[in-house]
């Protein structure tokens, strides 16, 4: 058994845990971070990671910070400048960067760009050690913290464990921090499809009686789409070729799509997690593993790239002032400023999903007059997209 130390464990290196990582180690903490492995190597003509992210202009703000977004463009990302949505075709509500005097809203990146963009630059600091292939097997609590007992019989011994370790986190798990969760009564399926005619900079996304159907431009003739459908449903698309698929796209998906082609898919439940805290003495959470979101506004990623400017911004600061920064009192802070943004965030789209889950008439009359009203708002709906945006 070996004992390493370091300041920092972070335990999982994806998009928010290789940010805070990066993050960290600029500010000059030590950092481990602790991955099951590394991302797969990028390939130029490779058809796009099945997994998107859109990014929003305070995300773009933060990797630019991080000095990686120069990465993310060098291999793949597309900018998105509307945002539209609508149930009936005379209630739509349309966002614009030109509202805000912005030349975007952001921008749809594969995750596997994400997490290779970062990982390089984690690769080439000098303040980061990389443990990969690793997995926590155990956590040790300590009088002002914890141990981690990796799987290979080495404990790592930091001032502070970071979970950044995804929806199902270890990390929260093994330091007995409970969750407020329920299951939505819907699945979401991701397809990747090329496109006969240039997706364009506008995403959107359409209600319907079983759920949104969203699309999400990419770079070339490549885009996204987003099937939200019972789950029961999800399953029986996931059984069909591609061939199969192409139909019940076109049977289901708005004509404004055009004819796409189908060329991967994949599916996951969803589900609403929010950690009861974010903080003990010595320990923190952030994204997926302290908080999970209805995707609906494609809100995760960015949620968890608050979390990592937050934490940055805390800890160097009670470092600045000589405060015993991986004390609970501090860590406290960090919750404090993260909790109910997050909370409000997640209530926001159980709102609309439940709003918009309903087949009485007299709430579908309601909640597209509801949109009608949102597009006609003026300062309201900029302060909503403004919020979103992280602006």
């Amino acid at each position: 058994m070996t004992n390493q130390p370091t300041e920092i464990a972070i335990v999982g290196g994806g998009m928010v845990g290789g940010a805070l990582a990066l993050g960290m180690a600029q500010q000059g903490f030590t950092v481990m971070v602790i991955e099951h492995a590394a991302p797969a190597p990028f390939v130029a003509d490779s058809q796009p990671d099945v997994r998107i992210s859109a990014i929003s202009a305070a995300s773009v703000a933060l990797l630019k910070g991080l000095g990686v977004w120069e990465a993310v463009q060098g291999m793949r990302s597309h900018p998105y400048r509307r945002l539209e949505t609508w149930e009936w075709e005379n209630a739509h509500v349309v966002f614009d960067a030109a509202e805000l005097k912005l030349p975007l809203l952001g921008y749809m990146v594969e995750n596997n760009v994400l997490q290779q963009a970062l990982w390089q630059a984690l690769e080439a600091h000098p303040g980061v050690t990389l443990r990969v292939p690793a997995s926590l097997a155990a956590l040790h609590r300590r009088r002002d913290g914890y141990a981690l007992e990796l799987a290979d019989g080495e404990w790592v011994t930091p001032k502070l464990v970071i979970g950044a370790d995804g929806a199902n986190s270890q990390v929260r798990q093994m330091a007995g921090i409970g969750i407020h969760a329920w299951q939505y009564a819907q699945s979401c399926m991701l397809i990747t499809v090329k496109c006969e005619n240039a997706p364009g900079d506008s995403t959107w996304q359409q209600f319907t009686p079983t759920g949104p159907r969203a699309f999400l431009p990419l770079f070339d003739d490549w885009a996204s789409l987003v099937w939200y459908d019972a789950p029961a449903r999800i399953r029986q698309l996931q059984s069909l070729s591609m061939t199969q698929l192409q139909v019940e796209i076109n049977q289901h998906f708005p004509a404004r799509l055009g004819a796409v082609m189908p060329v991967a898919a994949g599916a996951f439940p969803l589900t609403r997690r929010h950690a009861l805290q974010y903080a003990q003495p010595g320990l923190a959470l952030v994204g997926d593993a302290a908080h999970t979101i209805h995707p609906l506004a494609g809100q995760g990623v960015n949620l968890g790239y608050r979390d990592v400017d937050a934490l940055i911004d805390v800890l160097a600061s009670a470092r600045s002032c000589g405060e015993s920064w991986a004390s609970h009192s501090v860590l406290k802070r960090y919750q404090t400023r993260r909790m109910a943004d997050n909370f409000m965030m997640q209530s926001g789209m159980d709102l609309f999903y439940a709003g918009f889950s309903n087949e009485l008439p007299p709430l579908r009359i309601l909640r597209n007059m509801g949109l009608m009203a949102a597009q006609r708002a003026g300062v309201l709906k900029r302060q909503a997209l403004k919020y979103a945006l992280g602006l």
